[in-house]
């Protein structure tokens, strides 16, 4: 028996130790399945320029577009993991963008807001946003007090105004790794942070994107960046009920 519970104890604490280890490629979107993988960064190399004309933050190019401008501050590639730091006297958040076509995705990563002075900025936020050829589409914002979904403001300045789609009050711990889930089909959108879920529609979501952005308020990082084709998970209606009657 002795023999039998000590057996029992060690494969616990094996699957335990598995679980811990699993890549966060394992984990389920809800909304969504997995279909082809179209982007797989692991920054274990220095970034390329990018490909194409460039029409802005927005569109034009391929591949990763980062310090390009005094606004977007300052990345770089440190032990597997991108960076970006505002730069100090532009106060404006650091930015940088990967390019290419896209509609339906899931978007995967995890982002960490970095434990550092706030420097007379007002708070340290990391944001996931899409944009289409001109301008903003959808983005999930966090900060330390939790996370937030909207669809975008999509011409700057001109009539179209950003529009709340749900919120999170959980607190985000400074200095770690939390995983994102970014997941867009047809005109809705789902994102899962560290397990916890919204779920919002617009018809902007929907319309064709063009690049992925990131925005670090401060300081912020982010690794294990990839994007699936996102295909139709017939388990939606199901997830989604359940998500409707959470807290």
């Amino acid at each position: 028996m002795k023999l039998s519970l000590g057996i029992l104890l060690l494969a616990s604490m094996t699957c335990a130790s598995l679980q811990a280890q699993t890549p966060a490629a394992e984990a389920a979107p809800l909304m969504t399945q997995r279909g082809a993988l179209l982007v797989d960064q692991d920054f274990a190399q220095p970034l390329k320029p990018f490909d194409g004309k460039s029409n802005g933050f927005a569109s034009g190019f391929s591949g990763w577009r980062w310090n390009a401008v005094p606004r977007g501050g300052k990345w770089a590639v440190e032990d597997g993991v991108f960076t970006g730091r505002e730069t100090a006297e532009v106060k404006h958040p650091a930015t940088a963008s990967y390019g290419f076509p896209f509609k339906n995705v899931i978007i995967q990563c995890e982002v960490r807001l970095n434990d550092v002075p706030l420097a007379q900025r007002p708070y340290r936020f990391v944001s996931v946003r899409t944009t289409d050829s001109k301008d903003y589409v959808c983005s999930i914002h966090l900060d330390e007090t939790g996370f937030r979904i909207r669809k975008d403001d999509n011409d700057h300045g001109g009539p179209d105004k950003p529009v709340p789609l749900g919120a999170i009050k959980t607190p985000l711990k400074l200095g770690e790794w939390h995983t994102v889930i970014f997941e867009i089909l047809g005109e809705d959108m789902v994102a899962t942070i560290n397990g916890q879920s919204l779920t919002g529609r617009h018809p902007l979501i929907g319309t064709d994107k063009q690049s992925i952005m990131f925005v670090m308020g401060v300081e912020g990082s982010v690794r294990r960046f990839k994007v699936w084709e996102a295909l139709p998970n017939p388990e939606w209606e199901k997830n989604k009920n359940r998500l409707s009657q959470q807290p």
